[in-house]
């Protein structure tokens, strides 16, 4: 919802969206306003007061960031055993084509392939109607490698994520910014109760995170809530299946694997996980988007996994592909 005298709500940030409005995550109709980055109000409705703290300004309400503590603190502590992140600059920075650690090598390369794709296939169209750039809204950023890279591109992003720690969350983001000429900002917020005003950015794009949705009706409709129109909204590398049993069985392994590496399942929070074409054409019909489904090569041996599954009698294995839809065309 927007105030009536929007012009007292809204936050400038400089090197940035220059006017970016902050809807409150409490209430949801006034906008906390700040007349610096250092100087704050809180909203004028209950009193709640988007603050920020390490260069992260945090959205999450207390009673949510408690809901949230477990499923943080157990995925800081499994990305931790799988040797996520570092200390040097130059590991964020090479990011998505080379993992300089050497330890989650086999994912970066699909993390790269799948931008490789969306700069050669989509980012150009996209731009052919924005010369001056987009107003990129970057949710389940991780450590913003993808926020960095569309700021070289001269789009103006903003990185959305609960975690906040300085190796595999919005805390690493401190790595790229003396790269940039326009550095991005970031909000520690979940991504059902985001906390800007309605119609402001140009691209939306779940970054490998669409999957740890709850209710993708409802995480869907809060994100379309801060498109423009026209506008686009993607969604990369989150696990899809052409049958609901093989999610399923995916679903179970995971847990059971979990529960023998790190002594506790993954359902902290029940995440939807995986992606089916039947949940897409419910998207689709709930809010009039056409999925344009784009597959990224990501070499004969990726290509050839559902074979040697159905050889195999296993269950089919997982697909990533992107999916670009458009609104108010």
């Amino acid at each position: 919802m927007i105030d009536s005298d929007l012009h007292e709500h809204e936050m400038s940030f400089s090197g940035n969206m220059s006017r970016l409005r902050l809807l409150c995550p409490n209430c949801r109709r006034h906008s906390p306003t700040a007349a610096s980055s250092e100087s704050f109000h809180p909203c004028s409705g209950c009193g709640f007061a988007i603050i920020e703290k390490d260069g992260i300004f945090r959205g999450l309400r207390p009673e949510r960031r408690l809901y949230f503590d477990r499923f943080t603190e157990q995925y800081s502590a499994v990305r931790a055993k799988e040797g996520r992140g570092s200390s040097s600059s130059d590991y964020y920075l090479a990011l998505p084509f080379r993992d300089l650690t050497g330890n989650n090598s086999w994912q970066w390369q699909i993390r790269a392939r799948t931008f490789q794709h969306l700069q050669k296939h989509v980012l150009p169209e996209i731009e052919s109607c924005h010369p001056k750039g987009c107003d990129v809204l970057d949710i389940g950023a991780g450590n913003c490698w993808l926020s960095y890279r569309l700021g070289l591109r001269g789009h103006r992003t903003v990185a959305v994520d609960l975690l906040d720690n300085e190796a595999d969350g919005l805390g690493a983001g401190v790595h790229y910014l003396r790269h940039m000429k326009q550095p991005f900002q970031s909000f520690q917020a979940e991504m059902d109760c985001l906390p800007f005003d309605d119609a402001q950015f140009d691209v939306v794009i779940f970054n490998a995170s669409f999957h740890y949705s709850v209710d993708y009706e409802v995480t869907l409709a809060e994100a379309l809530r801060c498109l423009r129109c026209p506008g686009h909204v993607i969604i990369t590398d989150s696990a899809f299946y052409r049958r609901e049993e093989s999610g399923r069985a995916m679903l179970g392994e995971k847990r059971a694997s979990f529960k023998q590496r790190f002594g506790f399942e993954s359902d902290s929070i029940p995440s939807r996980e995986y992606l089916t074409q039947q949940t897409l054409d419910q998207l689709a019909n709930r809010f009039g988007i056409q999925w344009r489904v784009l597959r990224p090569w990501y070499g004969i041996d990726w290509a050839l996994r559902p074979i040697k599954a159905r050889l195999a009698r296993r269950r089919e294995p997982s697909r990533f592909y992107l999916f670009w839809g458009q609104i108010g065309q």
